[in-house]
């Protein structure tokens, strides 16, 4: 097959110029697209078109047709094939799927009539002329994989869990509404991060909560051995009724709120000596600073002394299990770049349209997240995780048992 010659950027003047419909500027798109597949295939081919080259390592077969949709319109590319391999222009990679759920969100809000001059600009500045049709597809291309990831099922066991809330604008009839983000987070059994659940409610009570543990329940949730998220008694109440399992008190954001119950002069005293407790090198260890703490501080700082004693337990629990596992039990910080992803996007929409906005953003985001863990490095060792896992299915199935019993009494 005959390969056609490209046009030069002469040739593409003259033809713009004798053309009495030209569409100058699609045109130049497309000759330029045509330049960059052309050259990205040559790097790839080891040869330029009609080339004869010894380092050539594989030859030209045609091309396939692919409609190219464009602010300048749609332009028709002819993009090369190999006999052995494949090409793809670089300029068609997909958008990452977080960065389409911001531009559906942003232009679900302008089209909804919620936006702000701070939303207006951010449309310009970025160059969107969307039509509602265009915005619909994409929201239903994006709310059909986020619903997917949501509602997969979970296999295999999951010792540590992670969870986390955020509190975003959502706008409803009559006003804004202040709504929950609540995230789920955890280690496989074979020792990988991933995200498990995801949701939004109308604020974080033990209802909300136990009705989201149950979903991941249902899903296949199971083999949890301790759950870490920040100090709420309804969360925690439902993870007791629900996991029946240990929980973790963030030892991090512990530590902020007794910050704010003692003077500033006093928090960098305050602050190393709880941070002391768990650097311990041992549960009886940690037991026995923390008791040293509470000692020295009830003279000087009463209150914070009483609510350290009072959370012994909750700030422990880590030590009960493996030593290399007690950096990234005792706190939600292992999450906190995620968070602040998450953050960093929806601060931009500023008040979301709706509930599946608000989820669709937060959910794209977690996929990409989900997807990095899944072939990154491994979070904790298979045998540092065989430690604490029951490999009995008879044992398995006695608990499951009591689990259901336990859900259905609750």
């Amino acid at each position: 097959m005959a390969e056609k010659r490209r046009m030069t950027p002469v040739e593409l003047v003259d033809k713009v110029m004798s053309s009495e419909h030209a569409d100058v500027v699609r045109e130049s798109v497309a000759w330029v697209a045509a330049e960059l597949m052309e050259a990205e295939v040559a790097g790839q081919v080891g040869a330029e078109l009609g080339e004869v080259a010894p380092e050539r390592v594989t030859q030209r077969n045609g091309y396939r047709p692919r409609a190219w949709d464009t602010r300048a319109g749609e332009i028709e590319l002819r993009i090369p094939k190999l006999r052995c391999g494949s090409y793809f222009p670089s300029f068609l990679e997909p958008r990452r799927r977080a960065e389409q759920a911001l531009v559906a969100v942003v232009q679900e809000a302008y089209i909804n009539g919620v936006s702000t001059r701070k939303v207006d600009r951010l449309v310009e500045q970025m160059g969107l002329h969307l039509s509602k049709d265009q915005v619909s597809r994409l929201c239903r291309g994006l709310d059909e994989q986020v619903q997917i990831f949501r509602e997969r099922p979970l296999e295999g066991a999951y010792p540590y869990l992670w969870l986390d809330g955020k509190i975003e604008k959502v706008r409803e009839r009559g006003g804004v509404r202040q709504k929950c983000l609540i995230i789920a987070y955890a280690v496989h059994e074979s020792g990988r991060r991933e995200v498990i659940g995801l949701d939004v409610g109308e604020a974080e009570t033990e209802a909300f909560w136990r009705e989201f543990l149950r979903s991941l329940r249902a899903r296949g949730l199971r083999g949890v051995r301790l759950c870490v998220s920040d100090c709420h008694e309804g969360l925690k109440a439902a993870i007791g009724q629900v996991l029946s399992c240990p929980w973790q008190r963030c030892t991090v954001h512990f530590l902020r709120n007794m910050l704010g119950h003692c003077s500033k002069s006093q928090q960098p005293m305050i602050s190393a000596a709880i941070r002391g407790i768990f650097s311990a090198a041992s549960g009886q260890e940690a037991r026995e600073r923390l008791a040293d703490v509470v000692e020295r501080l009830e003279p000087v700082a009463p209150k914070v002394a009483q609510l350290v004693l009072d959370a012994e337990a909750d700030l422990l629990g880590f030590y009960a299990l493996p030593r290399e596992h007690w950096s990234k039990l005792r706190s939600t910080n292992p999450l906190e770049r995620v968070n602040r992803e998450i953050g960093r996007r929806t601060d931009v929409v500023g008040i979301f349209p709706n509930d599946a906005s608000l989820i669709r953003l937060a959910g794209a985001m977690l996929i990409e997240q989900n997807d990095e863990w899944l072939v990154s490095r491994r979070y904790l060792s298979q045998e540092s995780l065989s430690a604490i896992l029951d490999r009995d299915d008879h044992t398995h199935n006695d608990e499951t048992k009591k689990e259901v019993t336990t859900l259905s009494a609750a």
